[in-house]
């Protein structure tokens, strides 16, 4: 079992402009846990979202099922409430339905007490041309380095 264990977004920072980010509990069961423990999850597709009672769920985490478990196993997508302070659920539903920004989780993480958190940013939709200019300034940023290395050598 790995001691470290940090399951990243990595499409979170190019396809979205990140505002507000929060550190958020996450209800699982006990194969769910077991499983992320062993670090076999994904977020990469997921998304959060409110439902009738004002609740926030991540809809679309991968989290494969347990290997060692019996007939009594988790189902691998299902939808997992979130748990936050009153306070940041209203500021997160009033964002939501005002603006139309959109929560993202952004990394999976076990935190020193064991217990599963989930980084969650609320997040605008980047264009197209905002993503081709991310590219340009990373692509510029790693010729840059190339450059500073070579003339250090």
């Amino acid at each position: 079992m790995q001691k470290n264990i940090n399951i990243k977004n990595k499409k979170a920072r190019f396809e979205y402009e990140l505002l507000d980010t929060f550190v958020a509990g996450i209800v699982l069961s006990g194969t769910e846990i077991k499983s992320i423990r062993l670090g076999k999850a994904s977020i990469t597709e997921s998304f959060c979202e409110f439902n009738e009672k004002g609740e926030l769920f991540v809809i679309n985490m991968q989290v494969d099922e347990y290997t060692h478990a019996s007939h009594f196993n988790h189902h691998p997508k299902a939808a997992r409430k979130l748990l936050l302070n009153r306070q940041e659920l209203k500021k997160l539903s009033k964002e939501v339905k005002q603006s139309g920004l959109t929560i993202i989780p952004l990394n999976l993480f076990i935190s020193d007490r064991g217990l599963a958190k989930m980084k969650i940013a609320l997040a605008k939709g980047k264009k197209l041309y905002d993503k081709r200019e991310t590219i340009k300034t990373r692509e510029s940023k790693r010729n840059l380095a190339r450059i500073k290395k070579s003339f250090n050598n």
